[in-house]
């Protein structure tokens, strides 16, 4: 069983949003920790999402282009031979 190496990582956060994971942490039956550790995992997944779908949506449209540039480029190819 390899486990990861971990890191501690100090932050401070609201008296508020502390109440709220120690709500959640009794409701759920989880640390804290593993709350704030899950969440952070979430937010970075959303993120990396993200990125990669505007990495997507440039190249497909990058693709758009050169498509019609080819198109525009073979025109009148097809009256030649006519």
């Amino acid at each position: 069983n390899l486990q990861p190496k971990k890191a501690r990582l100090n932050i401070q956060i609201s008296f508020e949003l502390k109440s709220k994971l120690s709500k959640l942490s009794a409701f759920q039956g989880k640390k804290v920790s593993t709350l704030v550790r899950e969440s952070i995992e979430e937010k970075l997944e959303q993120i990396d999402k993200k990125i990669f779908e505007e990495k997507m949506k440039q190249a497909y449209q990058d693709l758009a282009q050169e498509n019609l540039k080819i198109s525009e480029d073979f025109k009148y190819v097809d009256t030649e031979n006519l």
